[in-house]
This record gives structure tokens, C-alpha cells and sequence, in this order.
């Protein structure tokens, strides 16, 4: 009987019958075919092709069920770094998302005869930190990729350094607190008594006001003076007032929370910060890892995940992807377009670029968020993007 056509009734039929999984016990791993029915696979099992996979396998056996074997692991190890990461999930749910695609290595041609045995062969090995517990086995994969690991000691330095500056910042605090002290301890004064050595001595009060008495006895003298001598003495006492004023601002130490906000905000503008991703902003793909059509081609970033990894849609082709931002960079639009500050004192405010300076490798943007909108300042290439 001759195959149906293309386009006929039955071999459509049987099409939409392939579709999907079939049963596991009809399936033959050395062909890798996949059998509907016993009669079938009986059938498969029959023909020349069969026959000679076999007497491959039987020569080495080993050989091939260890292939099998590491084709299996590194397929189920890289869809649960894929799909969940480092997050702790139940290992069944693994396997069905793992055996959801037809052409997957099945286990029974594996070293490993159930799933559980599976499960604590990867925690004994390394792979995997797996627990039992009364739902079931979990387990979580172990990140043991160069870039992950560099990137979290990274981390763990910035954590360090932030922890150094919050002890300076309580030490510099404790130290105006204690100067705070010690000042007004310095400024106390004693009140004693009010006794009068002599009986029959009248007590005087001297109420001096300072620059007004001096100004009440130059009216005086300037009495015989004339006018013109009381207008100059008047003016030069006003002068005396003014400056002395001047001077007692001046002199007026500055607080210990002005001292500390003055300090916070020097800091913020010279802070910088080695991961610079924002959503709504345009990038362009560095890398060919994910292919030619994604290189140098440019996304809009949807969402930004543990401050490194961006979730980017891309302009052209509209497909998601999911990207370390060492493989990405900042797109810098015409003149008169509006941008985002990525880094520096002014990170996350919004702007208008001005021109560019190719020298210098900076552009001259016009703030147009935040309390200083309308201000024009310098900043590098890098620490701005297009803003979507």
C-alpha cells in the first residue's frame, strides 16, 4: 500500500495524530522514533534499520547510555537554569516542563531508573541543593557560571562599602554630638548671690546696650556740634550695627544636621554606581551569542531584574529577550530629543539633549525633571540613553 499524499485526508490524519506526546513504552530511543501503536512499533521494531542500531549498541553499550545519560543532564540542568534560576522548586514540576518537548532524551534510556534517583545524584555531585520533604523532593540549581560569580562578589563589595560609609556617617554623627556636649558644657554659666558688702551703699544697675549708649552720647556731645555732626556720628553707629551683625552670621557655627545634609548631598552628586539599567530606556545588542539578527540591533527595555539583567523588547522584530547589560549599550538620539540620565548626582532624572562634544566624549543636556529643571550641565556618553 502505497504512502498517502501530501495533502490527502489521511496523511493529514495522521499528522494531527503525531502531534503531542505518545506513549512512552511505544517510543525507541536508539532510532529516536516515536510509534502510535503496538502494531507499529512491533513493525519498527522488525525492519533492517532497527536491527542495525541495535548491534551498534550492543558492542558498547556503555558508551551509548552514557551519552544519553549526559544529554539528559545537561538539557534538564539548563532548563532549570533557564526557566527558574536559582529559586527553589519542586523537581516533578521540572520534569514536566522538561518531557512537555517531544524530542527530549527519555530517562529509561539513562544510568538513572526514577526521577528520585536523579534528583540525589545531582545533589551528590554538586549540581543541585535538593531537600526532602513530606510534598516531595525540591531542589535549587547551584550558579556556578564565572559571570554570576563575579558579578555577586561585586555585589558583596558594594555592600561592604556601603556599610563603611554608614559607620563613618554614625561616627561623624556621634562625634558633632559629642562637640555639641562639650560646647555647651563650655558656655554654662554659675548664678551666685546678690549681697551687698556695705548696708547704707545704694545698689546701681549699669544697663549697657552697647553700640546705643555710645550713640546716645555722641548725641550729646554732637549737641554743640550742629546737625551735620549728629547725621555723621548717627550713620557710623548704623555702619558698627551692620557689621558686627555681618560678622556674628558669619561666625555662627554651622549644626551638626546641616553639617550631615551638606555631606549627603556632596556625596550623592559624585556617587556613581557600577549598573546603570532603567526601563523606558532604548538600547543596542553587543553581543552574537543570540544570533546575527539581534546584533547591533536595538530594543526598548520592559523590565529591569536584579539591577544587572534587562528584559528587552526588540524594535524590529518584536521578540523578548533576556540580557546582562555587559552585552548592551546606550543609544544616543539627535539634538532637541529627550533623554535619561543613567548615572551620576542627576541619575534618574529626565532631559533634553542639547549638542555633543566629541572631544571631550560628553554631551550638554537641559534638565527637565526635578528641582533643578532648566538646568544645563555636562555629562559623559555613557550615562545617558533615549529615552522611549
Amino acid at each position: 500500500m502505497g504512502k498517502a499524499e501530501f495533502l490527502s485526508p489521511k496523511a493529514i490524519g495522521n499528522r494531527i495524530k503525531s502531534k503531542g506526546l505518545q506513549k512512552l513504552r511505544w517510543y525507541c530511543q536508539m532510532c529516536q522514533k516515536q510509534c502510535r501503536d503496538e502494531n507499529g512499533f512491533k513493525c519498527h521494531c522488525m525492519a533492517e534499520s532497527h536491527q542495525r542500531q541495535l548491534l551498534l549498541a550492543s558492542e558498547n553499550p556503555d558508551q551509548f547510555m552514557d551519552y544519553f545519560s549526559e544529554e539528559f543532564k545537561n538539557e534538564f540542568l539548563e532548563l532549570i537554569r533557564r526557566r527558574f534560576g536559582t529559586k527553589r522548586v519542586h523537581n516533578n514540576i521540572v520534569y514536566n516542563e522538561y518531557i512537555s518537548d517531544r524530542e527530549h532524551v527519555h530517562m529509561n534510556s539513562t544510568q538513572w531508573e526514577t526521577l528520585t534517583d536523579f534528583t540525589k545524584w545531582l545533589g551528590k555531585e554538586g549540581y543541585c541543593k535538593v531537600d526532602e520533604t513530606p510534598k516531595g523532593w525540591y531542589i535549587q540549581y547551584i550558579d556556578r557560571d564565572p559571570e554570576t560569580i563575579a558579578r555577586q562578589q561585586e555585589l558583596e563589595k558594594k555592600k561592604k562599602q556601603d556599610l563603611d560609609d554608614e559607620e563613618r556617617s554614625a561616627k561623624f554623627i556621634e562625634e558633632q554630638v559629642r562637640r555639641g556636649k562639650e560646647g555647651k558644657e563650655g558656655e554654662t554659666s554659675f548664678f551666685t548671690e546678690l549681697k551687698r558688702e556695705n548696708e547704707e551703699e545704694k545698689v546701681a544697675f549699669s544697663l549697657n546696650k552697647g553700640p546705643s549708649t555710645s550713640a546716645a552720647t555722641s548725641a550729646k556731645s554732637s549737641t554743640s556740634l550742629g546737625p551735620s555732626a549728629l547725621q555723621a556720628a548717627t550713620a557710623s553707629v548704623k555702619r558698627k550695627e551692620a557689621s558686627q551683625s555681618s560678622e556674628s552670621k558669619e561666625k555662627k557655627k554651622k549644626s551638626a544636621l546641616d553639617e550631615i545634609i551638606e555631606m549627603e548631598e556632596q556625596k550623592k552628586k559624585t556617587s556613581r554606581t557600577d549598573y546603570w539599567l532603567h526601563p523606558n530606556i532604548v538600547v543596542k545588542v553587543l553581543t552574537k551569542r543570540l544570533g546575527d539578527n539581534y546584533y547591533k540591533k536595538k530594543g526598548l527595555i520592559k523590565d529591569v531584574q536584579e539591577k544587572y539583567t534587562a528584559i528587552i523588547k526588540m524594535v524590529d522584530s518584536g521578540d523578548k529577550l533576556k540580557i546582562d547589560q555587559a552585552h548592551l549599550e546606550t543609544v544616543i538620539p539627535a539634538p532637541g530629543k529627550r533623554v535619561l540620565v543613567l548615572n551620576g548626582g542627576f541619575r534618574g532624572s529626565e532631559a533634553i539633549l542639547d549638542s555633543i562634544d566629541e572631544k571631550k566624549f560628553t554631551a550638554l543636556i537641559t534638565l527637565d525633571s526635578g528641582r533643578l529643571k532648566g538646568r544645563k550641565v555636562d555629562v559623559p556618553y555613557e550615562d545617558i540613553s533615549k529615552l522611549a
